[in-house]
């Protein structure tokens, strides 16, 4: 199944011609290749099948090709909106921001999901407490102010603690969210669950009359070591003013449970008080209600006017259409529609118009299109036909959004109607399955639909990847009635998370991957991949060897931290143990080897060209490129050729000639010098030592 094209591509006679030429590297006995001989015809009919099978294979359908990625455990991945988290510029005064409320930029629309009320707070004051005093960092908040900070210090402890001091806090019970940028240098393996990691953890505590009390957080900078937005809940209490730092305000404080920081963190911007939002753009929308005399709906479509309105009048039955009356004077399934430029409300009255929804649960749905799916909104008729396959008027959907309206006629020749979701099994019931980015429906199973209408019900659509933005946009937010605003809103993180739903050829792709990519440590390369890939680490170099006689890997480990020669700390032991432990052999050992620096000296007399006696720092430079095996490419234990320096500097423009030169290791014990060429152990790194270069001009 999964290399079709070897079996489309080769006819009988190519398959046959091969068999041929392989039957005398089986068997020296076998001479006769005619086709009377008994073992040609058994070999032409087996060629036969083979090419009948793999014809077979290739018209496979998507269906049955997905089903056999089932049973390998691999299923198609569903579309996601990207996820961005806003500030705000300007913070005076609240804003109250309905659901699937717009914000542009550019062409891409980004939208709320849940009614929310910004309020007009912002940081007053930012400060770490470490050796006993406070650090004003209050310029982490300016947005024009960007620089690395160690927040706590170069040697942080626990109990060491930040302070963000504002002039207000959400209410007591509601979320809110940080972004901090830290200074991303370092190339940080991912983690599956950022908030349990080996260096540090953090306590989050919000100040109240009880003191500080501890709020319950997602972390997604693993406490400080990537940027990251960080979720908070304010506690129940209600907070109140905190007196005890340089800044009077109200306070979230942020301490330090542990402190094993393999990197020290450096933070460079702090923003405050977000909220997210994602990126789709809402066409129709489905709302339920229970009974209620009068129900006013908020929105964005609300001026538009494209609105139907569904009632049930009996529990456990489908929906009845209610028109929309202006004057109240119909009789019949009326609700009487009032509407202004923010919203719209319908009142039902039984005794005005004879007719209204009865008291269950959803009992009324309201629908609200834009023009261009009003226009479109009928999509087909169900006829009942395995598979039957419909075309919609739209593309990349947004799955959660959808739904679709389905018109059945009764015995009294009225119309009723019923919401149906994708992917919903059941007696009877409209089973479908949605193929959000062709924009089609396939209807699996009919049920008591057969005859049926459709209509679109709620639909979105997204640009998936498009939608995940880098970070520091400027947003629009747009106002009721369409009109865009000024850019007033700002990401300091990028988008995430935006995505098509994979394809059956994505799926195969990644379960070729998956083949492909080794789990199980067998060579010197998988194990270096895998340390290498440890979670939560930084790995700057790392190199195995094996040792066959012993059955034992030694393998040499630079993390990529700070310090100019970083040892190998007990932390990133215990996470590449633990790492290697389920992926090595049964009977291979391995060892874990901290590295070794070595320095290397040099002495050597260069000869430069006339006009270029001002070159000594040009010379030096390359010589310690050369050596430095720290911050180059170059691994534990690469021989240092002779050759290979001296070929390098002599190639300057500016040198003549070297008349001498030497290279001297400084630990004998852990780099030999043999033939002028200096071999380090394998656990051990070069890096350049004393540089004593004699400059002499050339004269012709």
């Amino acid at each position: 199944m999964f290399r079709i094209e070897d079996y489309k591509s080769r006819s009988f006679e190519e398959r046959m011609a091969d068999n041929y030429s392989a039957l005398p590297l089986l068997t020296r006995e076998w001479t006769n290749y005619n086709p009377s001989d008994p073992g040609i015809t058994t070999l032409e009919n087996l060629t036969v099948f083979e090419a009948l099978q793999g014809s077979a294979i290739d018209n496979l359908s998507e269906k049955a090709r997905l089903m056999l990625l089932r049973i390998a455990g691999f299923k198609p991945a569903r579309g996601k909106c990207s996820r961005v988290l806003l500030s705000r510029i300007n913070r005076d005064g609240q804003i109250r921001l309905r659901n699937n409320h717009r914000f542009t930029i550019g062409d891409l629309v980004f939208e709320t999901r849940r009614e929310t009320v910004l309020p007009g707070i912002s940081l007053k004051a930012i400060f770490s407490q470490y050796d006993d005093k406070f650090h004003d960092l209050s310029y982490l908040a300016d947005r024009e102010y960007n620089v690395d900070t160690r927040i706590f210090g170069d040697s942080p402890k626990e109990g060491d603690s930040i302070y963000f001091i504002s002039d207000g806090l959400p209410s007591p019970g509601e979320e809110t969210w940080f972004y901090i940028t830290l200074n991303s240098r370092y190339n940080r393996n991912p983690v599956e669950d950022r908030a349990d990691n080996l260096f540090a953890g953090i306590k989050w505590e919000c100040f109240t009359a009880q003191g500080f009390t501890e709020m319950k957080v997602h972390d997604y900078t693993g406490s400080l070591l990537v940027s990251g937005e960080i979720k908070m809940k304010l506690p129940a209490e209600q907070a109140v003013e905190y007196d005890g730092c340089p800044v009077k305000g109200y306070c979230l404080r942020a301490t330090l449970t542990r402190a094993n920081y393999d990197v020290r963190p450096a933070v460079s911007s702090v923003e405050a008080f977000m909220f997210e939002v994602w990126q789709k753009e809402t066409r129709s929308v489905t709302f339920g209600f229970p009974k209620q005399k009068s129900i006013r709906i908020p929105g964005p479509y609300a001026e538009k006017g494209y609105v139907l309105v569904f009632g049930k009048e009996k529990k456990g039955s489908s929906y009845r259409r209610y028109e929309l009356s202006i004057s109240g004077s119909e009789k019949g399934r009326y609700c009487l529609y009032s509407r202004d430029s923010e919203s719209f409300t319908v009142e039902f009255d039984k005794e005005r118009f004879g007719y209204e929804p009865e008291k269950v649960k959803d009992a009324v749905k309201i629908v609200i299109y834009s023009e261009e799916i009003m226009r479109r909104y009928r999509v087909g008729s169900v006829i009942g036909y395995d598979d039957q396959e419909i075309e919609l008027p739209i593309k990349n959907i947004v799955p959660d959004s959808f739904s679709l309206i389905a018109r059945r006629i009764d015995e009294n020749n009225e119309p009723y109607y019923d919401f149906v979701r994708p992917d919903k099994k059941g007696d009877g019931i409209l089973s479908y399955s949605l193929l959000e980015n062709q924009g089609k429906i396939v209807i699996e199973d009919a049920g008591d639909f057969i005859g049926a209408e459709l209509f679109m019900g709620g639909v979105a659509v997204t640009e998936g990847p498009k939608g995940n933005v880098r970070a520091g946009n400027f947003f629009r937010f747009v106002k009721a009635g369409g009109d865009s605003g000024e850019y007033n809103f700002y990401n300091p993180g990028p988008g995430i998370g935006g995505c098509y739903s994979e394809t059956t050829e994505d799926v195969r792709r990644r379960f070729r991957d998956d083949i492909f990519t080794p789990y199980t440590c067998v060579t010197a390369a998988d194990y270096e991949r895998a340390v290498a890939m440890t979670p939560g680490l930084c790995i700057k170099k790392v190199r195995a060897k094996m040792d066959e006689l012993e059955n034992l890997v030694h393998i040499s480990v630079m993390p990529g931290t700070d310090e100019d020669k970083p040892r190998l700390p007990d932390t990133y032991r215990k996470a590449i143990t633990n790492e290697l432990s389920g992926r090595r052999l049964i009977t291979t050992r391995f060892q874990i080897l901290s590295p070794v620096y070595v320095a290397v000296s040099v002495r050597s007399t260069v000869y430069v060209k006339r006009h270029f006696a001002d070159c000594r720092d040009t010379i030096e430079k390359r010589f310690r490129e050369n050596i430095d095996y720290i911050g180059s490419n170059r691994n534990f234990g690469e021989v240092l050729k002779f050759e290979d320096v001296f070929r390098e500097v002599e190639e300057l423009n500016c040198v003549e000639f070297i008349y001498e030169m030497t290279l001297i290791p400084e630990n004998l014990k852990k780099a030999r010098l043999i033939d002028s060429d200096i071999h380090p152990d394998e656990n051990c790194l070069l890096y350049p030592g004393d540089i004593d270069i004699e400059i002499v001009t050339y004269e012709k």
